[in-house]
């Protein structure tokens, strides 16, 4: 009976190593794995990530991705003077000012740079807007489709509100018009920031980059770890 026991703990001391050692193979698998800088720049590149990217700009952006990954971490590109980026996906969108004034107007004619190198429409018309002491309603045509950019009473969270229905009008309009190209959510407030990106794109981020409030996320995805 003893040597049954001694044989039995034997096998599962014998399991549980081969276990362990399965473990930390994949550990060392899995961290091996990881990409340099040159090979991320290679696999966007694979995925079409730079077909907006004017052929002068090539360069200093495939550079600039490069570094930010190697040394950072950090999906970004090559920024302009003017705060615009080379790679004609990634755009600042400050909430506030999206929510206020002529805001709307300014940031759809500053994406348009986009759907004009993707060869579709982003005709805009008829904005309307009614405001009282306590709420606001804000339309725009967009192609002839009317979206509702902001109708809530005032509150904490009007400039996310704001920000995630521009997002979702415009993924709206791509949708429509047949590509697989949708705006991903990076961040709100006053240095918002989103990205275009194919899903085959957002999936090769997600699997390559920390998976943080700095990087695109699904939108209830961003909606969750936003909590608002």
């Amino acid at each position: 009976m003893e040597s049954k026991i001694i044989l039995v703990v034997g096998l599962l001391f014998f399991a549980f190593r081969v276990y362990a050692q399965k473990s930390e193979n994949k550990k060392s698998e899995n961290y091996s794995k990881k990409l340099s800088g040159k090979e991320i720049v290679s696999g966007l590149n694979r995925l079409n990530f730079f077909n907006l990217t004017d052929k002068k700009d090539l360069k200093i952006t495939k550079e600039d991705f490069k570094k930010s990954y190697d040394k950072l971490s950090f999906f970004e590109g090559h920024m302009r003077e003017d705060l615009s980026f080379t790679d004609n996906r990634f755009y600042f969108i400050d909430s506030e000012t999206l929510f206020e004034g002529e805001g709307l107007i300014q940031y759809l004619e500053t994406v348009k740079i986009s759907f004009d190198k993707l060869n579709l429409k982003l005709l805009v018309s008829d904005e309307f807007e009614d405001q009282t002491d306590k709420h606001l309603l804000h339309k725009i045509k967009l192609n002839g489709k009317e979206y509702i950019a902001f109708n809530n009473d005032f509150g904490n969270y009007d400039w996310t509100i704001a920000y995630l229905n521009f997002i979702e009008m415009l993924n709206d309009q791509l949708k429509i018009q047949g590509t697989d190209e949708q705006f991903y959510p990076i961040s709100s407030g006053n240095d918002g920031r989103i990205v275009l990106l194919t899903k085959k794109q957002f999936e090769f981020v997600k699997m390559n980059y920390p998976n943080d409030k700095e990087h695109p996320k699904e939108i209830i995805d961003w909606k969750d770890g936003f909590k608002y």
